[in-house]
């Protein structure tokens, strides 16, 4: 902008991550004002004589409310952002939510789903207003926009410690299923008998190897919306097998009349309910996925990011609610922790069998989908912390694979030393999911409310989330250690 007489510039395409201007003619009289086009992949020009405008060209550009990042008009649009952002909320938690209502009954479990929807999508949009006004293009920098790098360390730690627990999660509920628990028989043991396929850790190797390191090496998350899609079509298959199947012995009148409310009738019961409600609060943990799933949308606002926020909610919310009701009313007291394992036996109804397959092994392919989307946010969080300052991921293939490689071997390792889904879930809910679901985002909204134009009615909801959560967190710590003490 030093030299005024070359001022005169053409766009061109948008095609990497860095910009160049070139002259369009000779003429020196004009100055050209960009200015972002959402409906194509150009920046267009306008002509201003004013040489007022010229001097405000960087800060006109400063101020347009998008978090810029690669390529941005050639991303996914709201159906593959939908998908993503389900993927990322609808996993093992799913599997988990039968036994919660089994705690909670069902009047309280539906209540609980429906709130913890409505307060995640609260939390989500704060995320997205705030990321946006601060130019943040990761759930870490607008922490750090917020309340400085120590906030951001910790909040991008959450974010580790969270996704590996999940994709831990997922690998023991692979094992479980394919080759069986104490309890329950595994699909490949009601094949084809015993043989090397009871061996869980080596199946858990092989589905690594084969399934989830290519899919993993992959360096965008919208390389992911059709396994997403797919993934979440296999999910919708289960909820609507269980859902059929209980409404069909509920008709038939095979079963037993559920609990309503939550049972108070002795201590142990008393501190099943305390440590089952950060599980709930673990269901819909999504916001460290938010920002990269943004970048990549197609003609990106906050509106439209809003909107793919609350479809992907209600959708979540009929899938839990309908997974929730159907598998407590199927099994009962007898509810797993993993309610994939109790489909090991006959269900009572015609083709039973096959169902139980189907159910399973449907299942197994929607987590290995799962899988990659929620790695992807966990590999970019561990280069941002460790290689901060380094070129991105999507510049240096052989470190987005060392990546990738290292962070298997410890997921891996992982799945093989925690006993089952409920203890993992236990410790993130109340830690790591309830800080970065319901923590961390009404605390930047807060510190950040004079940018924002925060509400009186977004003050008080961001209030009232943060002092939930933190209540919910201390409960839960403490209730897990004392549950730990009384079994020891």
């Amino acid at each position: 902008m030093s030299n005024r007489n070359d001022s005169s510039y053409s766009s061109i395409p948008v095609s990497s991550s860095y910009l160049e201007l070139q002259p369009q003619d000779d003429s020196f009289n004009s100055f050209q004002r960009l200015s972002f086009d959402e409906g194509g992949g150009f920046l267009r020009s306008k002509v201003d004589d004013d040489d007022e405008e010229a001097d405000n060209f960087e800060i006109d550009v400063d101020n347009y409310p998008l978090v810029v990042g690669p390529n941005p008009n050639h991303g996914s649009g709201i159906p593959g952002a939908v998908f993503n952002l389900t993927t990322t909320i609808i996993g093992a938690g799913l599997m988990a939510l039968p036994a919660t209502m089994k705690v909670l009954g069902v009047f309280l479990g539906i209540v609980l789903i429906v709130l913890m929807g409505i307060l995640s999508e609260i939390s989500v949009e704060l995320l997205i207003r705030f990321s946006v006004l601060c130019k943040a293009s990761s759930y870490g920098e607008v922490v750090q926009h917020a309340m400085g790098r120590p906030a951001r360390i910790l909040s991008e730690i959450c974010i580790i410690l969270n996704n590996a627990g999940v994709l831990v999660v997922y690998l023991i509920i692979m094992g479980d299923v394919m080759s069986g628990s104490v309890h329950h028989l595994g699909v490949f043991d009601q094949l084809m008998g015993n043989g090397v396929w009871d061996q869980r850790k080596l199946v858990i190797l092989v589905v690594m190897v084969i399934f989830l390191a290519p899919l993993c090496s992959l360096d965008k998350i919208d390389s992911l919306s059709l396994t997403s899609a797919a993934s979440v079509a296999l999910a919708v298959m289960f909820v609507v097998v269980a859902f059929v199947v209980a409404s069909i012995k509920l008709v038939e009148g095979k079963i037993d009349a559920p609990r309503m409310v939550p049972d108070l009738s002795s201590k142990k019961a008393i501190l099943d309910l305390l440590v089952v409600i950060p599980i709930m609060t673990n269901a819909y943990v999504c916001h460290f996925n938010v920002q990269p799933i943004y970048n990549e949308l197609e003609g990106r606002s906050p509106q439209k990011m809003n909107r793919v926020g609350r479809f992907t909610m209600i959708l979540c919310i009929l899938v839990y609610a309908a997974t929730a009701l159907s598998g407590y009313l199927l099994f009962g007291e007898d509810t797993d922790s993993d309610v994939l394992t109790n489909f090991d036996k006959d269900l009572g109804i015609r083709f039973s069998s096959a169902l139980n397959y189907i159910v399973r092994v449907g299942y197994i392919l929607h987590l290995i989908l799962v899988f990659p989307v929620i790695h992807f946010s966990l590999r970019q969080t561990v280069d941002t912390l460790i290689f901060e300052g380094s070129p991105p991921l999507t510049e240096s293939k052989k470190r987005s694979l060392g990546l990738t490689l290292v962070l298997l071997i410890l997921i891996y390792i992982g799945c093989t030393m925690i006993p089952n889904i409920w203890t993992a879930f236990k410790f993130t809910g109340a830690t790591t999911a309830v800080s970065l679901g319901f923590i961390f985002p009404p605390l930047v909204a807060i510190r950040l409310s004079h940018k924002g134009d925060l509400s009186h009615v977004e003050m008080i909801l961001s209030w009232l989330m943060l002092v939930l959560a933190v209540t919910v967190s201390i409960v839960g710590v403490v209730s897990n250690i004392y549950s730990l003490e009384s079994k020891s």
